[in-house]
């Protein structure tokens, strides 16, 4: 469930990071493959809705071990980071009727799991300037 409440609570117009921590279905929840399947389908779906906002993907890797932390709960398959030049345009694209329609069906086929957490950039490598 997006959390809209504690989103609006951020600053609209300053740019965010999400963390995704994904944990896969075996089998897709429509039967068509597996999770991951359903996720590859949910990427090509949304990867152009988070450019049209302006948004990149900045990377994405496959989670292989709690290196420090509970164990418990924290079985994660996949994890993403994913900018946005603005909290409000990942507002946008999680709110658009295309996103409700065609990428999250695929999502909830995909994802047993699926939680992201916004982030505001304390230090960043990636900084050019």
């Amino acid at each position: 469930m997006l959390n809209i409440e504690g989103l609006e609570q951020l600053d609209p117009q300053a740019p965010v990071v999400m963390l995704n921590l994904m944990r896969f279905h075996v089998r897709s929840r429509d039967g068509d493959g597996s999770g991951w399947d359903a996720y590859l389908r949910y990427s090509a779906i949304t990867v152009p809705m988070i450019k049209a906002r302006g948004g990149t993907l900045l990377w994405t890797g496959e989670a292989k071990a709690i290196a420090l932390g509970p164990h418990a709960g924290n079985e994660w398959d996949f994890v993403a980071l994913v900018s946005y030049p603005t909290v409000a345009a990942f507002l946008d694209m999680m709110t658009s009727e295309a996103y409700e329609t065609e990428a999250d069906p695929q999502r909830l086929n995909a994802c047993a799991e699926h939680v992201i957490i916004a982030t505001s950039e304390a230090y960043s490598k990636f900084k050019t300037k």
